[in-house]
């Protein structure tokens, strides 16, 4: 039931509220005893009644925040407004029951409009009939309000006038308000005046007389298109009315704007004009305006371009060089590209000829694209190089270089002064310097010389350069060369920006040799070494803490740590710059080994059992001769004593002559060899300390080359000599010198006969395995000894006869 009640309830206020809405009624009034505009800094009183009684009433500004206000009566309140300074919104809030929306009131504030000033008039001639007159003035300061302008014209013609006439003004943002008006060709003076007004006022200027050709204007001219050579362009200028006067001006690429020095008079609505004094290969951009014999400038006319043909380059490219890296004998090549005015063209290629000495005729050319600003050539040391530019027009005069042979006197006090954004170079010349023809300063980041060297070349009184554009922290390094008619100095120098301590640590790798260590390592990236290295530390610790440290010049990239003791060590590294040591990089470990002793030993031993298994080879006489039928050129041939020979039993001395016959066996010679055998022997110097034993002597023969009885009988009739050189007739090794170094001993025969089955079965095996056969024997090394007999002839010899007739 109380639920019923207060619906009931609700539902009548809502219903009372919407009959006060549609009926309109308010339940308060607003006024003041000023007007809704007022001048800024007035005062006034806000008044607000309402229509029931309350003490709850209260008035606000627009922020509707409560205003002091006092009870004029029970159902008035009012508010005094002192010195307002802009717009006001004003409200009544309305406690009084079942009240509508609340009442208000807006109060402007604003100025009195000020007298116009600064009218200013412009007669723009259109044809020869009519023209336009285009009015600007200043209506002085805001008023906070909304002006309305109307510009009032009095037209003199010849003896009569007409007007005044109003013409309403237009004002776009907060361009100066302007109005025009048309006026025919017979008028000659205009009387102008503004009268401007707003809700608390108006003012109005005074009257302006303006002579019509003062004011008069021509139209903007309308330009063609430019005809351009490569120093002068053609260009059609068109108006709608004669004038008297044409300025045309012309700029190139964003530059300032140049007033042509050409003299034109228009004659004609339409003419031709001539610019001249023009620089090739450029771009220009033309506008022109004309005017009367008296009056005003047209506006300028729409901007019109042309661009100038090519010729052929004015000046030598500057060229610069350095040794390729790659090879001492080739020059690298750096120049820079033409500016503009300079190339007079688009360059389409580079050319690069090498003369030898006093040739007129290239030894060497080769064409290099437009893109490209190096070339590497081989280059001989008095070689010359020439380098063009080529545009569509031609080359441009050569650029020479050549080899500087002399080395004059460095400069003297190179100076280098860094600051935050660039470098300053200074330095002064030797006082006994010839007179210098001209300086060039030359700057690269160190380690790119290839990729980024820069140059400058200046003149001969210039003493200091300014370098900028270096990357900050960064090592740059470069040069001061001084150039004289024939020689030529350098003096190096380093710099660097906003230097710091090296931002991370070389990346070191190491390789481990016994006692010694090889530590390598790469520079540390460019960004990160804070300026120019200074130098590397290497910081080597051992297992009980004992560190050592070793400096290394910064231009090493390698250094070998010597003499370290069995162990386990750690490997730190660091690079310094001027302002301090950096970090160190990445920790490096490793461990040296103890020299194993048993290694040694087994070592000993292996070359201990070769050696003897050599020896015991060496004993054995087949082995012997077959390694030295194997090595015989390295060797002396063997050559035979001729003292062991069968027809060296007797001897016949003559003036360097002997007759030598050997006694006859009847088991061993012939029928043939009954008969006394001569040879011819010629005695020759003792040598013996100048001849070298040959490894096959034949004292050393073994017991498989024994001889016969007969023979070594044979040997005791004669002595022994020390030099015998044997001449023969078929034999190629004649030649050859064989030295016996025991002459106190007896030396047995060689015998020339070895038993048939022998010969042949180590025939077959050679045959058989003619590369094993050639140096080990067939049989067993083992074997007893072997005695052949045989006999021995020899066709010609050379023999030391002395010892012969020393028989004691």
């Amino acid at each position: 039931m109380a639920t019923m009640s207060r619906t009931w309830t609700l539902l009548a206020a809502v219903t009372v509220l919407a009959v006060q809405l549609c009926t309109g009624q308010k339940a308060c009034t607003i006024w003041s005893n000023a007007r809704s505009v007022v001048q800024r800094g007035s005062t006034f009183t806000v008044y607000c009644t309402f229509k029931c009684e309350s003490k709850g009433f209260t008035l606000s500004n627009h922020l509707a925040t409560p205003l002091e206000s006092k009870h004029l009566n029970s159902t008035t309140i009012y508010h005094n407004v002192v010195n307002i300074t802009k717009n006001r919104t004003f409200s009544c809030l309305n406690p009084c029951p079942l009240a509508d929306e609340p009442c208000g009131m807006d109060i402007k504030a604003g100025l009195l409009p000020e007298r116009p000033k600064n009218i200013s008039c412009k007669h723009n001639v259109r044809n020869d009939e009519s023209g336009v007159v285009a009015c600007t003035w200043n209506t002085g300061r805001d008023t906070f309000l909304k002006n309305t302008s109307v510009l009032w014209v009095t037209t003199v013609f010849g003896n009569h006038s007409a007007g005044p006439e109003p013409h309403n003004s237009t004002s776009k943002g907060r361009d100066l308000p302007s109005a025009s008006f048309t006026v025919s060709s017979s008028a000659r003076v205009i009387t102008v005046r503004v009268h401007v007004k707003n809700e608390l006022g108006n003012a109005e200027s005074l009257p302006v007389n303006f002579t019509l050709k003062d004011i008069a204007m021509p139209s903007a001219p309308v330009l063609g298109q430019p005809r351009c050579s490569s120093r002068r362009c053609i260009i059609k200028v068109e108006q709608s009315v004669n004038t008297s006067y044409v300025e045309i001006q012309y700029t190139a690429e964003a530059q300032t704007w140049t007033v042509s020095q050409d003299e034109f008079v228009q004659t004609s609505q339409a003419q031709v004009q001539t610019i001249s004094s023009l620089e090739p290969f450029r771009l220009y951009h033309f506008r022109a305006r004309s005017r009367f014999s008296t009056g005003m400038w047209s506006p300028w006319s729409t901007n019109t371009s042309g661009r100038t043909q090519e010729e052929t380059p004015s000046r030598a490219l500057d060229v610069w060089s350095t040794d390729a890296s790659s090879d001492v004998q080739s020059l690298r090549l750096y120049w820079k590209k033409l500016n503009v005015s300079i190339a007079r063209g688009k360059i389409i290629q580079y050319r690069v000829s090498v003369y030898s000495p006093g040739s007129q005729t290239p030894s060497f050319t080769t064409n290099v694209s437009a893109d490209t600003t190096n070339c590497t050539v081989s280059f001989c040391a008095d070689c010359e190089v020439k380098v063009w530019a080529y545009n569509s027009i031609g080359p441009s005069p050569p650029a020479r270089v050549t080899s500087m042979h002399t080395r004059a006197e460095p400069t003297q006090d190179v100076h280098v002064t860094a600051d935050s954004q660039s470098v300053a170079i200074s330095w002064r010349e030797p006082q006994t310097a010839p007179l210098h023809a001209e300086y060039v300063v030359e700057w690269y980041p160190e380690g790119y010389k290839q990729e980024e060297l820069r140059w400058v070349r200046l003149g001969r009184n210039d003493n200091h350069f300014v370098i900028t554009g270096m990357k900050p922290a960064e090592c740059y390094e470069g040069a001061v060369y001084t150039f004289y008619d024939s020689s030529v100095n350098r003096s190096r120098f380093t710099a660097v920006l906003l230097e710091s301590v090296p931002a991370a640590g070389p990346s070191v790798q190491e390789k481990v040799d016994g006692n010694k260590v090889r530590v390598t390592w790469a520079e540390i990236p460019m960004g990160q070494r804070g300026g120019c290295i200074a130098e590397y530390t290497i910081y080597l610790k051992d297992s009980s803490g004992y560190q050592q440290n070793y400096s290394v010049q910064a231009s090493e990239r390698t250094h070998t740590l010597h003499g370290l003791s069995p162990g386990v060590y750690n490997l730190l590294m660091t690079a310094s710059t001027a302002k301090g040591e950096g970090p160190s990089g990445q920790k490096v470990n490793f461990f040296i080994a103890q020299e194993s002793q048993l290694s040694l030993l087994l070592v000993c031993v292996v070359i201990v059992v070769i050696v003897s298994f050599l020896l015991c080879l060496w004993h054995c006489s087949a082995v012997r001769q077959r390694f030295c039928r194997l090595f015989k050129c390295l060797m002396l041939e063997a050559v035979l004593d001729p003292a062991n020979s069968k027809w060296a039993k007797e001897c016949t001395q003559n003036k360097g002559k002997m007759n030598l016959q050997l006694p006859q066996s009847p088991s061993s010679l012939t029928e043939e060899e009954e008969e006394p055998i001569l040879v011819d022997v010629e005695e020759l110097p003792n040598q013996s300390k100048e001849i070298c034993t040959s490894t096959c002597d034949s004292s050393q023969l073994s017991p498989e080359t024994s001889l016969s009885p007969l023979m070594e009988r044979t040997t005791l009739h004669y002595p022994l000599t020390n030099y015998i050189k044997s001449f023969s007739h078929d034999s190629a090794s004649s030649d050859h010198t064989e030295t016996s170094l025991d002459t106190h001993s007896t030396v047995d025969y060689i015998s020339s006969h070895v038993p048939g089955d022998i010969d042949e079965e180590d025939q077959e095996e050679e045959e058989e395995f003619p590369e094993v056969v050639g140096f080990f024997p067939s049989r067993n090394i083992f074997m007893e000894s072997l005695e052949f007999g045989g006999k021995l002839t020899l066709d010609a010899v050379k023999i030391n006869c002395t010892d012969f007739f020393q028989i004691s």
